[in-house]
């Protein structure tokens, strides 16, 4: 995935229609991102409870002035689509789960733009297909929505094709990429590229009780939006306090052991917190985790800095990284290319 391109099934997502007169202003005060952008344009973005907890982690893609098509994970089907409708009150707007009539193939990897451009003639250069966009394209004779967002943090495209046109953009796909060497990858794989970006994860790394300050997710909250959203006044209540509470990334000094989730997290011979998810990454050649530390005064960068942090694995305490940002990457270089 790093080196050349791999082909995910990624068709589990939830993808969830949104439309109708008001779908816009309804969709302006459940994120807490603006979503109120040109058609075609994908917005990363959080649905908060009253408490500034995130209840919802999504993208969300204006089809047109009055659709969006909301993305989210399998498992959170039920619980989002439930938190949208609840939330709809008397908005002129309705949402449908279009899930089983679309199947979703990532490509991804630096090789990705080489390949799809063998089956399609839509200009995919970053200048005309920037990140961030969908578009209808033609992709091995079939009608495809090509989204440029990536969960594995590379160059790629997700591939929203209709259920009846997916074995044939399969083989297309892989027939059109046996010189670029493309591989087979599946979720686990998934997995360890995200954390190495520190792609946070709902339900582990994110949920109800934890704001998108905590999880250092605040790039993805407009609180000068106009339309208030759901939160925004619990936001605004922390916003100048310090941040007694955050996630922080943590590599492994030695290259041997693995994390999963749990292991508690030391700093000085002090517990203050636990990982909430981990996984080997193989770029990096040793084990990444998430996970959250409390510091009553503020988890602070001179805090992280000053501080020698312990990973506990299976009763021994091993040397670790902690930081803010992501260990690969950091700047989103490789995504944006």
């Amino acid at each position: 995935m790093r080196e050349a391109v791999g082909l995910f099934d990624q068709s589990s997502f939830t993808k969830l229609r949104l439309e109708g007169p008001d779908a816009a202003a309804a969709l302006g005060r459940l994120c807490a991102g603006d979503v109120d952008v040109p058609v075609g344009r994908i917005v990363y973005t959080q649905m908060l409870n009253r408490h500034g907890g995130i209840e919802c982690d999504l993208t969300v893609t204006r089809l047109a002035e009055d659709a969006y098509l909301v993305v989210t994970a399998a498992a959170a089907a039920t619980h989002d689509a439930a938190w949208i409708r609840r939330n709809l009150g008397e908005a002129r707007a309705v949402l449908t789960d279009v899930t089983a009539a679309t199947a979703v193939l990532g490509v991804m990897g630096p090789r990705s733009r080489d390949l799809l451009a063998r089956l399609t003639r839509a200009d995919l250069s970053a200048a005309e297909f920037p990140y961030l966009t969908s578009r209808e394209v033609w992709l091995a004779s079939a009608p495809v929505r090509a989204s440029r967002v990536t969960y594995v943090g590379e160059l790629g495209w997700e591939l929203y094709v209709p259920a009846e046109f997916a074995a044939g953009v399969y083989d297309a796909l892989v027939e059109a990429g046996q010189d670029q060497g493309l591989a087979h990858a599946g979720y686990h794989a998934m997995d360890s590229l995200r954390i190495e970006k520190a792609y946070r994860s709902w339900g582990h790394d994110i949920g109800p009780e934890d704001t998108p300050l905590q999880a250092g997710l605040g790039f993805a909250v407009r609180l000068d939006k106009a339309a208030p959203f759901i939160g925004r006044e619990a936001l605004l209540a922390l916003r100048d306090r310090p941040l007694s509470r955050r996630l922080l990334v943590f590599t492994l000094e030695d290259p041997q052991p693995l994390l999963y989730h749990d292991e508690p997290i030391w700093r000085d011979g002090a517990l203050v917190g636990s990982i909430s998810s981990g996984a080997y990454g193989h770029t990096l050649g040793r084990a990444v985790g998430l996970g959250y530390v409390a510091h009553p005064d503020g988890v602070t960068e001179a805090f992280i800095a000053s501080g020698r942090w312990e990973l506990e694995v299976a009763g021994e305490r091993l040397p670790a990284r902690a930081q803010l940002t992501p260990p690969y990457d950091p700047k989103s270089i490789r995504v944006r290319g």
